[in-house]
C-alpha cells in the first residue's frame, strides 16, 4: 500500500510516511547519515496525501505487533554483539 501511494506521487515510501506524519500533526525525526536520504527527507513539502490515502495508511495499524517479542532479543537469540548488554 505505501509503495503504491509513493509511486502515485513519484516519491519513496519513506517520504510518504514522513508526509503522513506531518499531515497528521505528528513529529517525525528521521535519521540518516546518507546525504541523498537526508535530502529526500526534506523533499516532502511539494505534495499532499489525499484523505483516502491518509485513511489507507491509518488503516494499516491493526494493533498487532510486528517483529520479534522484545523479551526474545538476546545475544543468544540473535548471535550478535549487543554492546549495552
Amino acid at each position: 500500500m505505501i509503495g503504491e501511494i509513493a509511486e502515485a506521487h513519484g516519491k519513496t515510501p519513506a517520504q510518504v510516511m514522513l508526509r503522513w506524519h506531518l499531515q497528521q500533526g505528528r513529529s517525525a525525526i528521521p535519521k540518516s547519515v546518507n546525504p541523498e536520504r537526508i535530502a529526500a527527507n526534506f523533499d516532502v513539502f511539494d505534495f499532499e496525501l489525499s484523505s483516502d490515502q491518509l485513511a489507507t495508511i491509518d488503516g494499516l495499524n491493526t494493533g498487532e505487533r510486528g517483529g520479534p517479542d522484545p523479551d526474545s532479543v538476546t545475544l543468544e537469540g540473535f548471535h550478535r554483539d549487543i554492546p549495552e548488554a
